[in-house]
């Protein structure tokens, strides 16, 4: 059903930018299959300039982030569960949330990692999560890293850009638009990575 209404939206209604997102593909053989299943439903990667993306939120996902980009043309790091995953906890429950931090070094070289794979691979590299919006200090880091884009909440959409925008003049980068934040579709109304 979701294949058909997407060919639909690509196809019938003209949106040819719109680009795919693959949640949670665990291991490489299930993004081979995931991709084979799309082009049977007539979502084929690459043709009229379809872009398939990853989620980028298992460790996994970083670990084989070579083997992965041979089936995605870009990688969004869901650096929620990201960060779960690695650290071994669950940010709802009260048992243990209080362990549960996005800044926590390993966690911010599980990024730094994804976002050196989408470079070696010439693949898109973008964030979403809270930690932007919420930690100045991770808006920056990003930057720094060299991520192609990452998502804010609305509320922070400003604050962040300028910050975004006075990093990269730090660093002596030309802005991008945006301020490399992706402004359309990284902001999410009630969701959560």
């Amino acid at each position: 059903m979701e294949c058909a209404a997407m060919k639909r939206v690509r196809d019938e209604m003209g949106l040819t930018n719109v680009k795919l997102m693959i949640p949670f593909c665990r291991r490489v053989e299930e993004a081979a299959q995931v991709i084979g299943k799309m082009a049977e439903f007539g979502l084929e990667r690459g043709k009229n300039g379809l872009e398939i993306y990853v989620m980028c939120e298992i460790p996994n996902n970083v670990i084989q982030i070579d083997a992965f980009a041979e089936h995605f043309d870009g990688f969004s790091i869901g650096s929620n569960d990201l960060a779960q995953l690695v650290l071994g906890v669950d940010r709802d429950s009260a048992i243990v949330a209080f362990e549960y931090d996005e800044r926590d070094a390993g966690v911010k070289e599980m990024i730094r990692l994804s976002v050196e794979g989408c470079k070696r691979n010439k693949r898109h590299s973008g964030l979403c999560g809270q930690a932007p919006s919420d930690y100045p200090e991770m808006a920056e880091y990003l930057v720094e890293i060299g991520i192609d884009s990452m998502s804010i909440n609305p509320d922070a959409v400003l604050k962040t850009t300028l910050h975004v925008l006075d990093i990269e003049k730090r660093l002596g980068r030309k802005p991008r638009d945006g301020g490399g934040i992706n402004l359309t579709s990284g902001i999410t109304i009630g969701g959560r990575s």
